[in-house]
């Protein structure tokens, strides 16, 4: 039973910490960038640019928008150089905390990232000292009211995915990233909607908070994912459906 699926139903859910547009578009916007930089504008040929370009076609950003932010990304078009990099923490009770940054300025994003943890019960941690405890995997949540496990377990089988895990109220699907296109690809043709899906750092294991440690979690995690530099948050916490439920509403 993982935290990192059930936050991530929550946020879906409520449309939490993402629910100005302006702010879904901005990150968007700089990890189209960023992936046309570092690998070509062309989506056909840059697999992490074409799974960018379908995220933000499915928040209906306008195709000028996206077009811009390649061009950006390639140097056609001047605009601001974007950093990408990882920063690590701990959360209370030991959680490992894991961050994807995109920043035009490293010192300033490292500082208020600092004060974030500082002031919402977590602390920053030196490069490698959480990072080794994830493995990157394609990751597609599934509400079990939106489909069969065995008719999942066929997709998964048959599309060259890696595990389906029972978890709680969701179905997870967990993928190699060069498989993940096709399983989630395979997903929707089966006329399947998933909770959530993207590329993410997966946990080799959880550790499990309650009480006033999962009310301090839940605000460390709305607090990270709110700040403009921050693009995914990974963790290792497991919380009680019920009670995440509660805290996040």
């Amino acid at each position: 039973m993982s935290g990192h699926s059930k936050w991530a139903t929550i946020k879906h859910k409520k449309g939490a910490l993402d629910a100005k547009r302006g702010k879904i578009f901005t990150r968007l916007i700089k990890e189209i960038s960023i992936a046309a930089k570092n690998g070509g504008g062309d989506p056909d040929s840059n697999p992490r640019l074409r799974t960018a370009i379908t995220a933000a076609k499915a928040e209906n950003m306008p195709a000028d928008n996206i077009k811009r932010a390649i061009q950006r990304g390639t140097g056609e078009l001047p605009g601001a150089v974007y950093e990408e990099f990882m920063l690590e923490g701990y959360g209370p009770g030991g959680v490992a905390v894991l961050l994807d940054i995109n920043t035009d300025n490293r010192n300033r994003t490292v500082s208020e990232i600092r004060h974030v943890f500082g002031k919402n019960g977590g602390n920053m941690a030196e490069a490698g000292a959480v990072s080794w405890m994830f493995h990157k995997k394609g990751d597609i949540i599934v509400p079990k009211s939106a489909a069969k496990e065995d008719d999942l377990m066929n997709i998964v089988l048959e599309t060259g995915g890696e595990d389906l895990n029972d978890d709680g109220e969701n179905w997870e699907i967990l993928t190699e990233p060069s498989a993940y296109e096709g399983v989630l690809e395979a997903v929707k043709k089966a006329g399947i909607e998933p909770a959530s899906a993207g590329v993410s750092m997966i946990p080799q294991n959880y550790i499990k908070l309650e009480g006033p440690a999962a009310n301090t979690m839940i605000r460390l995690m709305e607090a990270l994912e709110e700040h403009d530099d921050v693009q995914n948050v990974h963790s290792n916490f497991d919380i009680d459906q019920k009670l995440l439920e509660e805290v996040a509403g």
